[in-house]
This record gives structure tokens, sequence and C-alpha cells, in this order.
């Protein structure tokens, strides 16, 4: 494989790996429907410490997944892309066919 195929895939990894914890998947989530939350409404939501909200949000930005915005004292995250929202579609999709097979199993 040449360097920039490569490079294209090790960053396609870098975006899916920063997605691979429950907590960012539902930050991601919750940003997408919300449209922006700050830390302090995410660690509520989450239900951890705002120090471990802020690494995984600091994950999430790392890969371009979303950005921030300082007002004041506090940070607000929003997602910089809206098309994950489809990588979560096919996500559910893969779900559905793979419960449609473990049902043919059992009938």
């Amino acid at each position: 494989m040449d360097a920039k195929r490569l490079a294209k895939y090790e960053a396609r990894a870098r975006i899916i790996k920063a997605m691979a914890h429950p907590a960012r998947l539902l930050i991601v989530d919750e940003l997408s429907t919300v449209g922006e939350r700050c830390v302090c409404e995410l660690t509520e939501m989450i239900g951890t410490d705002m120090s471990t909200v802020s690494r995984h949000l600091a994950v999430l930005k790392g890969a371009g997944l979303v950005e921030d915005e300082k007002r004041g004292q506090m940070v607000f995250y929003r997602l910089r892309v809206k098309c994950i929202l489809s990588f979560f579609d096919c996500i559910e999709s893969v779900l559905e066919c793979n419960a449609r097979s473990q049902q043919e199993l059992l009938t």
C-alpha cells in the first residue's frame, strides 16, 4: 500500500477510535440532537466527573468531531460535522442485520 493510501486509512482509524467509547458516543449523539452543550451539562448527563468528560471531549475535538466555544467561564461544544449521524445510521443497520441473523438461528 502506498504512503498516501495508508495515511488516509490511518486518519479514518483515528476518527473511529475517537468514538470507540460509550460516553463519547453518548456525547456525539447528544450534540446531534441538542446542537450544543456546556461541559457541566454533559457531566451531569454522563454521570461522571468533569475532568473525565473534558478528556472525552478532548479526544473528540482532537479527531475533528467537535468544536468548542468559550463564553465567559463556560465552554460549549457542538458537532463540527453533521455527517457523523450517517455513520450512526449505518451502525444501527448493522445491529438490525445482526439481530435478524441471530433470530434466524433461533427459529
